[in-house]
């Protein structure tokens, strides 16, 4: 029991810290080193299905892979519970931000919701900014109250 209790944190650790690299990698890596696979993100260059930012999903999922692997081929250790929470927060961030907030899927699409209605807020303020500089709201997950604050005034 305690292995599975311990299995569990482990997942939700790594869910919960995905958040911040998450945040970190989009304030200083996409808006900074990698502003070149990004930038069609905010400015839509191209009219198809994909944008280059898409590249960032394998460089976000190579890791929960890599542990995934070897925490199997090493009896399910740790590093598989690490993986595991990295790609539910993978399937998280895709739901909200692909098919949630920017409607890559039409579904989802009506969603009633305070705690959505302030992500999708504070996902538009972020994309109010065009260029990498100035940007606001770097997190998907965990943004400023006030967008949620916002959201039960609006009723």
């Amino acid at each position: 029991m305690a292995t599975i209790l311990l299995n569990i944190l482990i997942v939700l650790a790594a869910f919960f810290a995905m958040e911040g690299v998450a945040w970190f990698t989009h304030k200083y890596i996409m808006h900074g080193l990698l502003w070149t696979l990004h930038k069609d993100h905010h400015k839509k260059e191209s009219s198809g299905f994909f944008e280059h930012n898409d590249f960032f999903f394998l460089i976000f999922a190579i890791p929960g892979i890599l542990c995934l692997y070897f925490g199997m081929e090493n009896g399910y250790n740790y590093l598989f519970w690490i993986g595991l929470g990295i790609t539910i927060y993978g399937l998280c961030y895709f739901l909200v931000h692909d098919v949630f907030i920017h409607q890559r899927f039409k579904i989802l699409r009506k969603i009633d919701n305070f705690y959505f209605k302030g992500i999708r807020r504070a996902h538009k303020m972020h994309h109010k900014h065009i260029g990498k500089e100035d940007g606001e709201c770097f997190g998907m997950l965990w943004v400023p109250y006030h967008y949620f604050r916002e959201q039960k005034v609006r009723k």
